[in-house]
């Protein structure tokens, strides 16, 4: 069995063999990760962090911006500095004490995309690709949420979407947790900064990386604590990690670097993924050190942990650009021209004046308006003592500014309406939900691309759950029909794993099959103004009489021809309508066929009605109807006849004979 790095020409490496251990006759090779292995893997990893550089200033930059700190990125004019000359004539730099306005539509348009993203939360629909395993899908789809729910998804899709929209990428991790749960272990899902991952340069998909590093700053007391190895030293930095730049002081003196290596491997026609975690030349854990994965690898599913969620794609590189990118330049000339004007209506506002030599003004009295009167000794006059007159900037430059605002606007697609405002005459809510859906497109397509990545992500969580609930465990769910109930339902492995379906041959080898799922996300949150939406559709829909049974079919041609959400129910609907109509229709039929039996029996015709109301009987004699035409002793048939009130001369006659003569045998009266 040949070990390769993923990527590499398949060829046999010079291995120890370890005898005793056969797989079709081949003796097995046994590699374990040790001091060198380390050494290398950390050579790699400085050569993917010099790959990396220009992306980590970017991103340390663009955080700058996002904090609205920009004039301190600025070049030429770090922290608002500017040239002056000083006495001696020298070029020399001094604060500059102009205003620095940091007007914050970049920051606007950032928030709005985000607000955007939270109102349709995703949510993961699990489909079976064989009808076998539906009860295993529907199952996965309501346990996969309450999973997500645990770990904390909604913060770490909220928090992923800022570095989505900042720097033009987000990436999610979707790892075993063997602490969670008290030791039983768990999904976690969780965001890994971008300035902690590290991958092989020139790749646009990170799968095909021969190699995938995450690292993190480790406090030496906390690695001595989970391996007692480490006590009492200090193992550095294995690669220097990108800071940002923050306000406060942060000491990494006491922290060393954790490296945490994934790597993929040829198992002879197989690529599996293995595991490191290493801490200078120390290995903390090597699951080709490990028994139990050496064969299979750490994960089942073979594939890098780590899923990336660019915004707009770049090529050379899995990561995108984002917000901060487009939207730089129109925000620093925003500003830089609003900075001109907030000077010029300083220096307008201020008053200054040329003062001659040969008069000599109390410069003190002069600066004191609160001071009547100010000495001048010599002839003043206007040539001696003038105003500095400062004219206000054109009328043009307001109109530049606001042209650069509305750039700025539609580069980040973030018009008023998408604030929730209108222009124009436009004041009906319905018009103003239609012009937000119609100016929301790039916020949809944005949030279409993130929900191909959270399949990613709930694909890889589904293979965590197959490889590892080896145990049953309950959880509890919201019933369908909601209203505070819930539901508990199991979920296991034993459902998800191999299942055999027959043999194959003379051999009689049995053959088996892995329940394979498909994944589809769906909003779970909707904006009021969707809501509001669906809302008028279905009072639209009851008021032209789509729910009307008799107009089922009517109905179910107009629905054809349309295409909105939710479509499929309100299908349902109608046709449970109509079938319920049929129904109706059907039944009704047979009590008239029953009636009619029923009379036929009792040799009674029917009556034909008048236009009083009333009956005439076989013999054409007019009876009066709601009128009794025999009266006895029994209470029960009394009681029949005047619940039954009004009633026909029919039911009268027949309520009549079936009321028995209780006297018969006592006065000898004859029946009624």
């Amino acid at each position: 069995m040949a070990r390769v790095f993923y990527g590499e020409p398949q060829q046999t490496e010079e291995l120890p063999i370890v005898t005793g251990v056969q797989t079709e006759d081949v003796v097995t090779e046994q590699h374990m990760i040790g001091k060198d292995e380390i050494r290398e893997a950390a050579a790699i990893l400085a050569k993917y962090k010099q790959g990396k550089a220009n992306l980590e200033a970017r991103i340390v930059e663009e955080e700058r911006w996002w904090q609205l700190r920009h004039w301190e990125m600025i070049k030429g004019d770090q922290r608002g500095t500017r040239t002056v000359l000083d006495e001696n004539g020298k070029e020399v730099q001094v604060p500059n004490m102009g205003p620095m306005p940091t007007s914050a539509w970049l920051f606007n348009a950032i928030i709005n995309k985000h607000a955007d993203a939270m109102d349709n939360y995703p949510e993961p629909i699990v489909l079976p690709r064989e009808q076998s395993d539906e009860q295993s899908a529907d199952i996965l789809s309501e346990v996969l949420p309450v999973i997500l729910q645990h770990c904390d998804f909604e913060k770490t899709y909220s928090d992923n979407w800022w570095e989505k929209l900042k720097h033009g990428t987000a990436a999610y991790g979707v790892f075993w947790n063997p602490e969670s749960e008290n030791g039983l272990g768990d999904v976690d899902v969780r965001g890994i900064d971008l300035l902690k991952l590290f991958w092989e340069p020139g790749i646009t998909d990170l799968q095909k990386s021969r190699n995938l590093f995450i690292v993190d700053l480790v406090d030496d007391d906390l690695l001595a604590d989970a391996y007692p190895k480490l006590k009492g030293r200090h193992m550095g930095d294995t690669v220097d990690v990108k800071q940002y730049i923050y306000d406060e002081s942060i000491d990494t003196s006491y922290k060393s670097v954790v490296v945490d290596w994934y790597y993929k491997v040829k198992v002879g026609s197989r690529t599996v993924l293995h595991y490191c975690k290493f801490v200078g030349d120390e290995v903390l854990y090597a699951s080709e050190n490990d028994p139990a994965y050496r064969e299979t690898g750490f994960y089942d599913h073979g594939e890098y942990p780590v899923v990336l969620d660019p915004l707009w794609p770049e090529k050379g590189t899995p990561c995108g650009f984002g917000y901060v990118s487009i939207c730089k330049d129109p925000q620093l000339y925003i500003d830089k021209l609003e900075a001109n004007v907030l000077e010029n209506a300083m220096m307008t506002s201020k008053k200054r004046f040329f003062v001659s030599d040969s008069t000599n003004v109390n410069v003190q009295e002069f600066m004191d308006w609160n001071r009547p009167l100010v000495h001048v000794q010599g002839e003043l006059s206007d040539m001696r003592l003038k105003e500095i007159t400062t004219d206000p900037l054109p009328s043009y430059t307001l109109n530049v500014i606001q042209a650069k605002v509305e750039e700025m606007k539609d580069t980040a697609a973030n018009r008023d309406v998408n604030s929730g405002g209108t222009t124009g005459q436009v004041t009906a809510a319905a018009a103003i939900a239609a012009l937000q859906e119609a100016g929301n497109k790039i916020s949809r397509d944005i949030i279409v691309a993130s929900y191909r990545v959270h399949a990613e992500v709930s694909s890889l969580c589904v293979e965590l759950i197959r490889q590892f609930y080896n145990e049953a465990r309950s959880f509890r769910i919201t019933a369908p029909n909601g209203m505070g109930a819930y539901e508990y339902v199991q979920l296991s492995n034993a459902m998800m794993g191999p299942q055999p379906t027959g043999v194959m041959g003379a051999d009689g080898l049995e053959l088996y099959r892995e329940p394979v799922f498909d994944l589809e996300i769906s909003a779970q949150k909707k904006n009021p103004f969707s809501r509001m939406e669906q809302n008028e559709r279905a009072k639209e829909l009851y008021a032209m009489g789509f729910f009307a049974p008799e107009n089922a079919q009517a109905s179910m041609v107009a629905l054809d021809m349309m295409d909105f959400e939710g479509i499929e129910d309100v299908r349902d609907k109608v046709n449970q309508g109509a079938t319920l109509l049929n129904i109706c229709q059907q039944q009704q039929q047979e009590i008239a066929q029953l009636q009619m039996l029923l009379q036929g029996m009792a040799g009674i015709q029917p009556e034909m009605p008048t236009e009083q109301g009333g009956g005439r009987n076989s013999q054409g004699t007019q009876k009066s109807a709601g009128k009794p035409l025999a009266s006895g002793s029994n209470a029960v048939a009394d009681t029949v006849m005047a619940a039954a009130t009004p009633m026909t001369s029919y039911g009268q006659r027949l309520a009549a004979r079936s009321k028995p003569n209780l006297n018969v045998g006592g006065n000898g009266a004859a029946p009624v």
